[in-house]
């Protein structure tokens, strides 16, 4: 994985969270991960295809997920992952992954955007059949947990 598809991610994902939520954010050590690994709970999945084939995972708990949530809505107190709570994570994600394809479309790559999927639930597990370990890179939100995000990207063969 190019460095230069990374950073951007990392970027807007540290600049959007902490303009959406209001607090500072951290970026923790970051690491890779096989190509296939149980999720936390709470996963918005965008993928990425053009002149790079891949996907990125904005992974998080639960109750990560309802703090970013209600947060996100004006301080809202969400109990329960109900639709909006899980269209405002989709939105997280459309926001950072819209930011970060600007800047690489900047730097000249090409390559288009899916619409977020969101995923709930215990004991799941995603894969890719890239071959590439994921880059994990998270970030953390104080009180409101972590979310990390997970980039496999590869160059189109």
């Amino acid at each position: 994985m190019r460095v230069e598809y990374i950073n951007p991610f990392v970027e807007a994902t540290y600049n959007i969270l902490k303009e959406v939520l209001g607090i500072e954010v951290t970026r923790g050590t970051l690491y890779l991960k096989p190509a296939s690994m149980a999720i936390q709970g709470v996963a918005a999945l965008v993928g990425l295809a053009g002149d790079v084939e891949g996907r990125v995972l904005f992974d998080m708990t639960k109750s990560t997920a309802l703090a970013v949530a209600g947060a996100m809505n004006g301080g809202e107190e969400f109990t329960v992952l109900d639709e909006m709570a899980k269209a405002t994570i989709q939105e997280l994600a459309n926001m950072i992954t819209g930011q970060a394809v600007t800047k690489l479309h900047d730097l000249g790559f090409r390559f288009d955007l899916t619409p977020p999927v969101l995923f709930t639930g215990d004991n799941m597990e995603v894969s890719n059949n890239l071959k590439v370990e994921a880059l994990i890179v998270p970030m953390e939100l104080g009180p409101h947990g972590k979310i990390e995000v997970n980039v496999v990207i590869r160059e189109r063969i």
